[in-house]
């Protein structure tokens, strides 16, 4: 059963709506606030929380409800207000769904799911028990111990919302994995899969035969030694400690439909007239013949495209790392993650980029030199990675096979170029030769890959040219 439920309203909802609504488990239960007094809390009379409430959320992104719930908001803006049930209450879920249906009717919209959010009835919570603190301290985990943090989702989409990003930053300080539990229907948001690539941390998938497995790579997983971990193949030996993947992850259905993805780093001189994310809106025009529609540092995407925007929040957060979420319109799925941090060498932007098509759909693989060059010409690129892929048009993550993805081409910026001895970037072991970007005398250089779509020559081509690069 979901956890979690969500109002969207075309009003504000205000404080005694929200009020109102908290109390929809009678006058015995008490309001709090966590966070600084961010996050609105319903708890019992010993003061421990039943449900919690994100502060509401101002969208004015075209499309994200329906990319993460599948639900139909209120048009655009629209205000979305999230609240999250504590586990393992059984009454929890029931106010936290009156919660969303009350604020709902106040401010004039609807919640998600419908089902958990039918009745505006004061909920019985007689004889309430909760979870002792410190577990339910933090609202946003299910299950805490000495190695992870466990969080249970029943959402179509895992999204990097506000307070799963607030879970994934409390594990890390930590030093704890954060493993996220679902069930097979689910599927992640990019920009929670590249979030979950530090062990113990994990996707965790429910499955009828085998129990649990890696939503990722498939392993099948144990809960042992107080966390969720692979198991050892019965032929498993200690050469070759392999694990048994689970039937559920290689049931692999072709769709024709395909991702180019795109990674590349940016090094920018820091000073007062640097404007972040103009490369990402060069190569996203260059690719789509629009910018980008919106950006957050969370998701949903909830503010209008703006780098001056995005540059002001990196500058109030200096020295501390910024990380944003960037989507682009309904009809043309393109979603990127977008890290900046200041370093010796300047202010960084390193950008992962994907868009989907479908099988009639020809991604523009034509544009991506010039795209190449107008990054390294005016947005100092450093290098750029572009991959094809065998995978979903909406960009979600299945937890099912999606196979990696081929390399296209490599892109070294003019720096790097420039600082390799002799010749090297320009002569390479591969079959085509680089094709020049920018300048004759500082040119940044573009490596075809010619390797076959249908294998994974390519990456043998790839491999060939790193070492080549690196002199080994």
């Amino acid at each position: 059963m979901t956890k979690d439920v969500i109002a969207l309203t075309q009003r504000m909802p205000d404080p005694w709506g929200m009020l109102a609504g908290l109390l929809s488990g009678g006058p015995d239960n008490l309001v709090d606030t966590t966070g600084e007094g961010a996050v609105m809390r319903l708890c019992d009379s010993e003061g421990r929380p039943l449900v919690s409430v994100e502060p509401p959320l101002l969208v004015q992104v075209a499309g994200e409800a329906e990319r993460l719930l599948g639900a139909t908001p209120p048009p655009v803006p629209y205000w979305w207000t999230e609240a999250r049930a504590t586990t393992g209450v059984e009454h929890a879920e029931h106010l936290a769904g009156t919660f969303a249906a009350r604020l709902a009717s106040l401010a004039d919209g609807s919640a998600w799911p419908p089902e958990a959010a039918r009745s505006v009835a004061v909920v019985k919570t007689d004889e309430v028990n909760v979870a002792p603190a410190p577990a339910s301290a933090q609202p946003a985990v299910d299950v805490l111990t000495d190695k992870v943090a466990v969080v249970i989702q029943d959402r179509p989409v895992v999204a990097m919302t506000a307070w799963l990003s607030n879970a994934l930053q409390t594990a890390a300080g930590a030093e704890l994995g954060l493993q996220i539990v679902t069930p097979p229907s689910t599927t992640l948001s990019p920009a929670v899969r590249d979030s979950l690539s530090n062990w113990p941390s994990r996707w965790v998938v429910r499955d009828e035969q085998d129990g649990y497995y890696d939503g990722l790579t498939g392993a099948i997983l144990r809960w042992q030694d107080g966390m969720f971990a692979p198991i050892a193949a019965a032929e498993a030996t200690e050469n070759d400690p392999h694990t048994p993947v689970a039937a559920a992850y290689q049931e692999v259905t072709a769709t024709g439909e395909r991702q180019l993805a795109i990674t590349f780093r940016t090094v920018h001189p820091a000073d007062d007239r640097l404007v972040l994310g103009g490369a990402l809106e060069t190569i996203w025009r260059e690719l789509t013949g629009q910018p980008p529609a919106g950006w957050g540092t969370a998701e949903p995407a909830n503010l209008p495209w703006s780098p001056r925007q995005i540059t002001d929040l990196a500058r109030e957060r200096a020295p501390e790392p910024t990380w944003f979420v960037v989507v682009g319109s309904p009809d043309q799925p393109g979603l990127a993650t977008v890290r900046v941090s200041r370093t010796k060498a300047g202010v960084e932007e390193h950008t992962t980029l994907a868009f989907g098509y479908r099988t009639e759909e020809e991604p523009p693989l034509d544009a991506l030199p010039k795209a190449a060059e107008l990054l390294a010409t005016r947005h100092h690129l450093q290098s750029m990675l572009i991959q094809l892929r065998k995978a979903r048009r909406d960009l979600a993550v299945p937890p099912r096979f999606e196979g990696p993805g081929v390399p296209l081409a490599f892109v070294l910026g003019a720096e790097e170029v420039r600082q390799m001895p002799g010749d090297r970037a320009r002569n390479t072991p591969l079959p085509q030769q680089p094709v020049l970007l920018g300048s004759k005398t500082r040119p940044a250089l573009y490596y075809p890959l010619p390797g076959d779509p249908s294998d994974l020559s390519g990456w043998q081509d790839f491999e060939r040219l790193m070492r080549h690069l690196k002199g080994a």
